[in-house]
């Protein structure tokens, strides 16, 4: 298959990146939502700013936006232009979750906390999360209380959908790696955020134990679900299919020893009964089509990219990766899959949106500094952008477009560490070089 690079001369300034999950201290060159099409930079296929300057815009929907800074919550009802509502919070720098329900409710998330505000950030209340037995579910105490864990950060940006006329919250924990060892779960809700439940809890990695470091080690207290014997470091993606009415979940990363982290499950949800059946599609290895994330539903397919690596010796040969789709039945069975694009490059995070598909590489596997894909065909034609201003980054958590039709997104550093947000528009119209699809 025949791919084609394109490169964005340098525009100059350089972006300053932020440590840890706190709210970058410089966001350089933003640009407000009312700047001309023709005074922001831009490809062939989309024009891209970063946020205004002030604030870190951590999630949209429609032509709300939900933002902080030092000390303060806010919310835009006009896509960013004004923030009339706002809410003093004083672990706002500690946000590492946040999402706005249709019926205005907002749901973010510090480390093991998660709140809800139903009121356009009057007031704001924690949740308490329940068990799969219906008692509290109440976070582990941590041996280094800065390390409580990451139990409600997720790298997807579309956590709810429309379930049988409900909207219905779901969500997994992308954990173990920053913030301190944490339990990896499936969390839902089906009344805007009132009430958290665990749909589906994994086993007790022993790697990744409470040992107070950040991303967890051996020889500390076991946390997760000790009668389940299958384990994951972290959730990649949860995915809706209306046309199953079922959910699709990705875990990684890798055998250790202790077990495969890398599947794919399915699950169904019972209204009625508000019970979940499981069931584990896919168990493999690290080199695998299914070390993946960006999973979609789109025309009755389903659509994913993979981030497979890890070979031995490590990361040499090749590597069973790139953009897939099938027939959701098909899933389990490889030869059923086509390929649509190959990055040669880890990637992760991919959204479906209006007919464009939108993904983006893993910086720090990648040879450019922020790597983009796009395909504004439904993958008929392809092409890739290298948006080097940004310095090393990994775009991740796609939120679908607002109401000025601009995606938004996390620019992370060394893959996960929270740096700025960017905005990208869609030019209507392009299409990119052909490439045909391969099985």
């Amino acid at each position: 298959m025949k791919q084609q690079t394109s490169r964005r001369r340098f525009l100059g300034a350089m972006v300053a990146a932020a440590g840890g999950i706190t709210l970058p201290a410089m966001i350089a060159r933003g640009a407000n939502p009312d700047t001309a099409l023709s005074e922001c930079p831009s490809t062939d296929h989309f024009w891209y700013r970063l946020q205004p300057a002030g604030r870190y815009i951590d999630s949209q929907r429609g032509n709300k936006a939900f933002a902080y800074a030092d000390g303060m919550l806010f919310l835009s009802k006009d896509n960013g232009r004004t923030w009339p509502y706002r809410l003093a919070f004083s672990d706002a720098q500690r946000i590492t979750f946040s999402h706005i329900l249709k019926n205005g409710n907002i749901v973010f998330a510090t480390g093991a906390q998660l709140y809800l505000s139903t009121d356009n950030l009057k007031s704001y209340r924690q949740i308490t999360v329940k068990a799969l037995d219906g008692a509290d579910y109440l976070p582990h105490r941590p041996q280094n209380p800065a390390c409580p864990g990451w139990y409600f950060h997720t790298l997807p940006g579309t956590v709810s959908w429309d379930v049988n006329g409900r909207e219905m919250m779901v969500w997994g924990n992308y954990c173990n790696v920053e913030g301190g060892a944490t339990p990896v779960n499936i969390y839902y809700s089906t009344d805007s955020g009132r009430t958290v439940k665990i749909a589906y809890a994994f086993g007790q990695n022993p790697f990744f134990s409470d040992d107070g470091s950040a991303g967890g080690g051996k020889g500390g207290k076991l946390l997760g679900n000790p009668d389940n014997p299958v384990l994951a470091r972290h959730i990649h993606t949860v995915a809706y299919n209306p046309a199953e009415n079922a959910f699709y979940a990705c875990t990684g990363d890798i055998d250790r020893g202790a077990g495969l982290e890398c599947h794919w499950l399915r699950g169904t949800y019972d209204t009625k009964r508000d019970k979940w059946q499981w069931k584990v599609l896919v168990s493999v290895d690290s080199n695998s089509r299914y070390k993946s994330g960006g999973i979609n539903f789109a025309g009755g397919k389903c659509y994913w990219i993979s981030d497979a690596n890890a070979l031995r010796p490590w990361n040499e040969g090749d590597y069973d990766r790139g953009i897939f789709c099938c027939d959701p039945a098909d899933i389990a069975n490889p030869r059923k899959h086509t390929l649509l694009f190959n990055p040669q490059v880890e990637a992760g995070s991919m959204i479906i949106q209006d007919g464009v598909m939108l993904a983006a590489h893993c910086g720090p596997a990648s040879p450019m500094n922020t790597g983009f894909i796009i395909s504004t065909d439904m993958g008929k034609t392809w092409a890739q952008y290298d948006l080097k201003e940004f310095g090393k980054r990994c775009p991740t958590r796609f939120h679908a477009k607002n109401g000025d039709g601009w995606f938004r997104m996390d620019l992370r550093s060394c893959w996960i560490t929270r740096a700025e947000v960017l905005f990208m528009k869609p030019k209507p119209g392009i299409r990119s070089h052909t490439a045909k699809s391969k099985s």
